[in-house]
């Protein structure tokens, strides 16, 4: 499903991401990514959703080799990808319904299509009473939830989460893992990016550490391990 294979990543200004990593994903897993601040947990995220490529070797998902895509062709891609952020990048003026709606008129979805796509994702994350509010009028683990309905709602194969819980409460943080979950569940993979000693510990997923650019460990069940 997700390969990446010998890959390498250097930024312009010299600094060096990641150093040769090797890693196999599988349809319907759930991976967390840890380790320390700067440790390459963010570069890894990004290439598997092609905002950025490596400097060499090469980047799989589900069969296609991103870094020799065409521009116009990653937009199909993300297709399959969703990704939701730590600080939820809502539409600040659009409503829910809209926020999650909008990102299926994008791929030009039928009006009929978006209507009861957006209903059903929202009523997975608990939300469909709150179709009429605006972000603001959300809490932060609402606005989250808008985030990943928004995030599956063109039913991706894979959906990416960097730092999910980051600007949560922990009663929050908790909601939102259970809502990942269910995702989950219905066979979704997802790749967690986090700093979350008390949910990798609680949780029991795929844990894979990167330390200065390398895969340090890669553990089927496994443990944060890192001070927090």
């Amino acid at each position: 499903m997700i390969k990446l294979k010998d890959v390498y990543k250097t930024y312009p200004n010299g600094v060096v991401a990641l150093n040769g990593v090797n890693i196999h994903i599988e349809q319907g897993e759930f991976v967390y990514v840890v380790g320390p601040s700067g440790a390459g947990k963010s570069t890894f995220i990004k290439l598997i959703y092609r905002e950025e490529v490596p400097t060499k070797g090469d980047v799989i998902i589900d069969g296609v080799e991103t870094n020799k895509l065409k521009r116009k062709e990653i937009p199909f891609l993300r297709r399959d990808i969703g990704v939701v952020f730590q600080d939820f990048k809502l539409l600040p003026r659009l409503t829910v319904y809209e926020n999650v709606a909008f990102a299926l008129e994008v791929i030009e979805e039928s009006p009929d299509a978006i209507r009861e796509r957006v209903i059903e994702v929202l009523d997975l994350v608990g939300l469909k009473n709150k179709v009429k509010s605006l972000p603001q009028e959300l809490s932060g683990g609402e606005q989250q939830r808008v985030s990943i309905a928004r995030a599956i709602a063109s039913k991706p194969k894979i959906v990416i989460t960097d730092e999910p819980t980051g600007n949560l409460d922990p009663d929050t943080s908790w909601e939102v893992m259970r809502t990942l979950e269910e995702i989950n569940a219905r066979g979704t993979t997802i790749i967690m990016a986090t700093h979350s000693q008390e949910i990798v510990n609680t949780i029991r997923k795929r844990v894979i550490g990167i330390e200065d650019g390398i895969i340090a460990r890669d553990d089927k069940q496994g443990e944060y391990r890192y001070e927090v």
